[in-house]
């Protein structure tokens, strides 16, 4: 079931001091997240990604097309008390706490009491911020914002959770501890939009991702998927080999390489890998493994947005 439903939505912006012109930062984007997966949104700098997520939290208006969250369209008041929202660069009031800043939303959100106690000390210390429950925010680093605003997206137990850039400003552990948040709320059932230029983390814990640049949709799908399509050839480990079978080998491959007992062979394309299998088969070598050689995210996501 999809709980976010994006249909050619599109945003201009008008530029310019005399003569304004529109510049088209989003185009006819049409996109569906599916309920309790992690939904990973790339794209580089400029690309659209932030413009979208205002057009879905309602901070900025399309120009056209439009938007549904659960079922609601993406102004409705009462879906937005379900939803959860970390903007890329939070800023709070620097002479609260994260103590009482999260009260102060907890009682936006119509809660209170000692259940509202209770949430927001199990926020501060998911977030990491336990001992800094008291401090106030204009002595944290912007490592330490960050952790609080993912909290604060947190605080209304939220069905949807919008994360905008959320690894920003953290360190490996800060982003190993997001990562471990993010994958926490999936097996929950909530459903995550991620918008993340950090992709080994978003390779690391989306269900599914698309790729935006220069405002345009480039691809969806699984990664499984859409690295799948771009294969670079094949990987083969080999035992039992010998001098000679190597040489035989050659021809049909890219890359021969021993490693002490064992054979590394790489063949491009698949009639060289059927070639170097019936080779492999009519003299008795073992067949260790086989393996697809294939970008990683990063690799694709580079070649995909300047080759565009």
């Amino acid at each position: 079931m999809a709980v976010i439903e994006i249909e050619n939505l599109t945003k201009d912006f008008a530029v310019g001091f005399w003569r304004k012109r529109p510049v088209r930062v989003l185009d006819d984007l049409t996109l569906e997240v599916r309920a309790g997966e992690i939904f990973g949104f790339l794209g580089p700098n400029g690309a659209g990604k932030s413009t979208t997520l205002k057009l879905l939290m309602r901070l900025l208006f399309p120009t056209s097309g439009s938007a549904r969250i659960l079922g609601r369209p993406a102004g409705d008041p009462a879906m937005h008390q379900r939803i959860g929202y970390l903007p890329e660069n939070p800023y709070f009031y620097d002479y609260l706490t994260p103590r009482e800043l999260l009260a102060f939303m907890g009682r936006l959100f119509g809660m209170g009491g000692p259940s509202l106690a209770r949430k927001v000390d199990g926020l501060v210390r998911q977030v990491g911020l336990g001992e800094s429950a008291d401090v106030q925010l204009r002595k944290f680093s912007k490592g330490m914002v960050q952790r609080l605003g993912i909290a604060q997206a947190l605080i209304n137990d939220p069905e949807v959770v919008f994360l905008d850039e959320p690894m920003s400003g953290l360190d490996p552990l800060g982003r190993m501890e997001v990562r471990r948040i993010v994958t926490g709320l999936r097996e929950r059932g909530v459903t995550v939009f991620l918008s993340s230029h950090i992709l080994p983390d978003v390779e690391a814990i989306c269900d599914r991702v698309a790729i935006l640049n220069r405002g345009r949709l480039q691809e969806a799908g699984t990664l499984e998927d859409i690295l799948r399509a771009r294969i670079a050839g094949h990987e083969l480990i080999l035992s039992g080999w010998t001098d000679a079978t190597l040489e035989l080998l050659r021809p049909w491959c890219s890359e021969v390489r021993p490693m002490g007992e064992r054979l590394h062979l790489r063949a491009d394309d698949r009639e060289n890998l059927e070639a170097v299998l019936r080779f492999v088969f009519a003299h008795g070598l073992e067949l260790v493994s086989v393996n697809p050689i294939r970008p990683s995210l990063e690799e694709y996501f580079q070649t995909l947005v300047v080759g565009s």
